[in-house]
C-alpha cells in the first residue's frame, strides 16, 4: 500500500512496484479495473494507434477540435519532461493533485489486480477526463493495439498513422504481424483511418473481418503538395485548397494531417472546419522533440526522438540542408535496431557520440557506441553521461555547425532539460 498523502512522484515510484513487468501486453487486467470504475465516456473518443507519427497527429486533433469549439482531453506517452504531460486537458498537462486523485481511486478498486505502470496511468487518463467533462477523448496507443490498455475503452473512431519495425520483440518481426497489432484497434461499423499510402494486407483482411468501416488514403480522401509551402486536400465530400503546411517539420506530416482531417470527417467533428479556421490553426502547430531546434550554450541543436529506421529515415531527409558538419549524440533503448536507425543518418552525421538514455531499459552506452561503429566502419565516441557529451559537442562545433541528439524520449527530455541551464548567464 501507499501512503496516504504521497506525492506524484511517489506514486510514480510506487506504480513501479506493481508488476513483475514493465510491459506486459494484454487487456484482461485494466478491463477488469476499469468494469469497476465505470467512467462515463463522452460521445466521441478517439484512438491513435500507428508506428511513427501518433504523437503528431494527437497534437493536430487536439489544436484543431479546440480550435472548433470542444474541450479536449488528450492521453499521450511517454512524456517528455514531466509525467504530468501525458494527461492533457485543451492543451494543459493535468495538474498532480487530479492525477494524484485519479490514481487513489484506481487504487481504491484495484483489489489486488496486478496492473503495469502504464494501464494504471492509462486508467487515470480517463478517469482525470471523467472528472473534467471533456467533449472528446483522445487516446494514443501505447504498442501495438490490439491488446493495448487503450484498447479496452470503445472508440468511436481510430487513426492508423502507418506501420513500419518497431518493437518487433512484442508486435513481430516483420510489416505483416505488426499490422496485425495495430489493426486490433477496429470494431464493427466503427471508421477506422489508416493515413500512409501503402496499406499492409492484414490491415484490409482485418477491417473486412470485423466490419468495421476502413477509410484508405488515396480512394476515400487524398492529399496533394501545392507550390510554396501549400497543399490541398479532398475527401467525404469536402475540399480544401492552398491549405498553410502543418508548423510541425517534416514532408511527413502532410500525411498526417491528411489523416487528421479524414478521422474528424469521418466522425461528424470535421464539420466546424473551415478553411479559415485551418489556416489559422495549421501554421501554429509545434511539438515538443520533434524536429525542434535551439540555439543554447553557443551550438546549433535538434532534437528528434526518432527511436525506429522508418523515423530516422525521415529524419535524415531533414538533415539534407547545407549546414556545415553534423554531430550526432544519440541513446537508445536495449530493444531497438540500432544499425536500422543508424544506417540512413550515417551519411548525414560526421561525428557520432553514444551515450546511456534515462531509463533502465536504456542499451548501454559502451555496446551502442561498438554496434554503430562496426556498423559505419568509423569510431564512435563514448559519453560518459549525457552532459559529458554535449558539453564536448558545443565546445568542438564550430558555429556553422549543428549538434543533433536523437534516438529516444528518454533522451531528448533530460537533454532539453540541460539546453535551459546553457541559457543560463552562469553556463
Amino acid at each position: 500500500m501507499i501512503a496516504a498523502g504521497s506525492s506524484l512522484s511517489d506514486w510514480l515510484t510506487w506504480l513501479e512496484t506493481l508488476s513483475p513487468n514493465e510491459i506486459e501486453l494484454g487487456l484482461d487486467r485494466v478491463r477488469t479495473v476499469l468494469d469497476r470504475l465505470s467512467p462515463r465516456q463522452p460521445e466521441h473518443v478517439l484512438l491513435v494507434a500507428g508506428t511513427n507519427g501518433k504523437g503528431s497527429s494527437v497534437a493536430m486533433l487536439s489544436s484543431l477540435l479546440r480550435a472548433s469549439g470542444r474541450t479536449i482531453g488528450a492521453y499521450t506517452s511517454p512524456h517528455i519532461s514531466h509525467y504530468n504531460e501525458r494527461i492533457a486537458i485543451d492543451g494543459s498537462p493535468a495538474p498532480d493533485k487530479d492525477i494524484i486523485a485519479a490514481f487513489e481511486e484506481i487504487e481504491a478498486v484495484r483489489d489486488g489486480v496486478p496492473l503495469t505502470y502504464f494501464e494504471f496511468g492509462t486508467l487515470a487518463a480517463m478517469r482525470v477526463f471523467e472528472r473534467a467533462s471533456v467533449d472528446v477523448w483522445i487516446l494514443e496507443v501505447g504498442m501495438g493495439g490490439r491488446l493495448d490498455a487503450t484498447n479496452a475503452i470503445e472508440p468511436t473512431a481510430s487513426l492508423i498513422t502507418n506501420v513500419s519495425l518497431d518493437h518487433c520483440g512484442w508486435l513481430g518481426e516483420d510489416i505483416e504481424s505488426i499490422a496485425y497489432e495495430k489493426a486490433g484497434v477496429m470494431r464493427r461499423g466503427v471508421p477506422t483511418v489508416y493515413a500512409a499510402s501503402d496499406v499492409p494486407n492484414a490491415i484490409l483482411t482485418h477491417a473486412q473481418d470485423s466490419g468495421a468501416r476502413l477509410l484508405l488514403a488515396g480512394r476515400d480522401f487524398s492529399h496533394k503538395p501545392e507550390a510554396a509551402g501549400y497543399w490541398s486536400w479532398t475527401g467525404m465530400g469536402q475540399r480544401f485548397e492552398s491549405l498553410p503546411e502543418p508548423g510541425l517539420h517534416g514532408d511527413f506530416q502532410l500525411q498526417n494531417a491528411a489523416g487528421v482531417l479524414a478521422l474528424l470527417f469521418s466522425t461528424g467533428l470535421g464539420d466546424a472546419l473551415t478553411a479559415e479556421l485551418l489556416n489559422d490553426v495549421l501554421p501554429g502547430l509545434a511539438l515538443t522533440g520533434r524536429l525542434q531546434s535551439a540555439t543554447a550554450g553557443g551550438a546549433n541543436w535538434l532534437l528528434d526522438v526518432a527511436h525506429n529506421p522508418a523515423a530516422a529515415a525521415a529524419l535524415a531527409t531533414t538533415l539534407e540542408d547545407n549546414v556545415g558538419v553534423t554531430w550526432g549524440i544519440i541513446g537508445l533503448l536495449d530493444d531497438k535496431d540500432v544499425e536500422g536507425i543508424v544506417e540512413p543518418l550515417n551519411d548525414r552525421v560526421s561525428h557520432w557520440i553514444a551515450v546511456t538514455a534515462d531509463s533502465h531499459r536504456a542499451l548501454a552506452a559502451e555496446e551502442c557506441a561498438r554496434r554503430i561503429a562496426n556498423h559505419g566502419n568509423r569510431p564512435c565516441m563514448i559519453g560518459e553521461s549525457l552532459r559529458d557529451a554535449m558539453d564536448y559537442a558545443r565546445h568542438h562545433a564550430a558555429g556553422s555547425n549543428r549538434i543533433l541528439i536523437t534516438g529516444s524520449f528518454y533522451l531528448v527530455g533530460p537533454a532539453l532539460q540541460i539546453l535551459e541551464l546553457y541559457s543560463r548567464p552562469e553556463s
